[in-house]
């Protein structure tokens, strides 16, 4: 089996576009679950990847079917 490797700030510039555009895109879930399979993953980055998943369950941000928040 193949092993995951994540980009070092690619969980950073996912927290950060999920903040500003209030939005988890395909993409963003993707990566959400490829970093959850990830088991050297830091203590920081499994608690941003909460605080996303905590703001999705309390409807502070929304799931949508694009590809990318970008424009």
């Amino acid at each position: 089996m193949t092993p995951i490797c994540l980009l070092p700030t690619a969980l950073s510039e996912l927290f950060a576009q999920v903040t500003t555009t209030r939005q988890i895109t395909l993409a963003d879930r993707y990566g959400m679950m490829a970093a959850l399979l990830d088991e050297t993953l830091s203590l920081e980055d499994r608690q941003a990847l909460d605080r996303v998943l905590y703001w999705w369950r309390r409807g502070k941000i929304q799931l949508v079917a694009e590809l990318s928040a970008l424009q």
